[in-house]
């Protein structure tokens, strides 16, 4: 099963109506689930959908799923990656208002690269991602840590204990 997210809080059809695309153009149908949101304009004649899940069935689904296809939102990133699935993402881009501005578009952009996460910056690129991934030509990466990393907890004790001229508290120094 891939599993389709779109967030909670808006919808997001131009996903939605790439993935139901895609699907329709293969003959073997994959089996896809999207949450989509009940106030989406666009509803998929070639996959499943749920309006909402609750956090219980939104765990299980992205547990069962081959890989996950998401808006560029840092939960379901964060999610997919905890557990070691492969993520697609587009990001909702603020000049064509699905968002307040660019920042998923951002975010496209500082995780292109990194082992898991598989980035589309418009639709057109999605075909091609979700074909790779279908055929299991991609590999997930490594599971990330539900925990902060000892560089990151050094790097943010080090600025919390530097006062204003970036000298450490306390101290001339």
């Amino acid at each position: 099963m891939i599993f389709l997210t779109v967030g909670t809080h808006e919808p997001f059809d131009r996903l939605v109506r790439a993935v139901d695309n895609w699907c329709a153009a293969r003959p073997d149908k994959p089996d896809v689930l999207g949450q989509i949101t009940a106030r989406a304009g666009y509803r998929p004649q070639n996959f499943r959908t749920v309006d909402t899940l609750d956090p219980n069935d939104y765990q299980l689904h992205f547990r069962e799923a081959e890989f996950v296809i998401s808006h560029a939102g840092m939960g379901s990133i964060i999610t997919a990656l905890m557990l070691n699935k492969p993520v697609v993402i587009l990001p909702r881009r603020g000049h064509l208002e699905e968002t307040r501005n660019d920042h998923q578009y951002a975010t496209v952009q500082r995780l292109r690269d990194k082992p898991g996460v598989f980035a589309a910056e418009d639709e057109t690129a999605l075909p091609d991602l979700l074909d790779r991934l279908a055929r299991g030509k991609i590999d997930a990466g490594k599971v990330i840590s539900s925990y902060a990393s000892q560089e990151l907890i050094d790097a943010l004790r080090s600025f919390i204990h530097m006062d204003d001229t970036g000298n450490r508290k306390g101290t001339n120094q």
